[in-house]
């Protein structure tokens, strides 16, 4: 299946893993267009991210002011054509050579939505916080019973989508609410969801971790308000059509809403 996967990368003052991060998705085996969004960065990654622009045609580089994650993964979708469209971290949390694993669900046919689970039977993880693990356990159950899906990790930051799913998305959150608001409204479109395991080379603080304990307490009110009250009609620009004949993979999602 001849397809063209976007690479979406939101990038923030990571000029250490920047380059290594752009040469490792630049070998994933497939019709790339790779969009970066330089989100206000002002540790020379923008100036790395240059020099990689202009030497590779597949890069698309797009800069603004330090608007947060899912403000600059909002531009990346609105700029992609991709048949197949991807998420990646700018920090190598997330290891590029899975993107292939992630996606195949899609590719085959099987999914409109792939999440890549840290939780499921790994290939391998750093040993980190336990708070976090519990903070994330936490979120994705209470997810989970608003959705009626049975995902393991709704915070990955490994998700893969039809292109016309997420481009049709209307996406109202800020920073990192995207991962919250993105699971409830591809729940009312009842789509097609899988999760595949990945590996998760996380990072503490002192290395660079931004997420902390306020985007927590946000991703408690998120979970409330895209599940509750936002209805399919406004989570979509135009609705998309899920894999609907395939529903029984697909474990519902939370109607009602406004």
């Amino acid at each position: 299946m001849d397809v063209t996967l976007s690479i979406i990368i939101p990038v923030f003052n990571e000029a250490e893993t920047i380059s290594r991060v752009m040469r490792r998705v630049l070998e994933v085996p497939f019709d790339l267009e790779v969009i970066a969004i330089n989100d206000g960065s002002n540790d020379g990654t923008a100036e790395i991210l240059e020099g990689l622009a202009a030497t590779d045609s597949r890069i698309r580089l797009i800069h603004q002011e330090n608007a947060g994650k899912t403000a600059a993964l909002k531009k990346g979708f609105e700029m992609s054509r991709g048949e197949v469209v991807i998420i990646q971290d700018a920090d190598l949390e997330y290891d590029p050579a899975e993107i292939k694993h992630v996606i195949q669900p899609i590719l085959d046919g099987q999914a409109d939505v792939v999440y890549g689970s840290r939780f499921l039977v790994r290939r391998a993880a750093r040993v980190l916080y336990f708070y976090h693990y519990l903070a994330n356990a936490f979120l994705t159950f209470l997810s989970n019973a608003l959705t009626n899906l049975n995902m393991t990790d709704v915070e990955t930051g490994y998700k893969a989508f039809r292109g016309d799913i997420i481009r049709n998305m209307i996406i109202d959150s800020s920073g990192f609410g995207f991962e919250i608001e993105v699971t409830a409204k591809v729940a009312k479109l009842k789509a097609v969801i899988y999760e595949v395991p990945i590996s998760y080379y996380g990072r503490t603080y002192l290395e660079g971790k931004k997420i902390g304990a306020r985007d927590g307490v946000l991703a408690l009110w998120y979970i409330m308000r895209f599940n509750l009250f936002c209805g399919l009609g406004r989570s979509y620009k135009s609705i998309p059509k899920p894999h609907s004949s395939r529903a029984h993979n697909c474990s519902g999602g939370a109607g009602g809403g406004l």
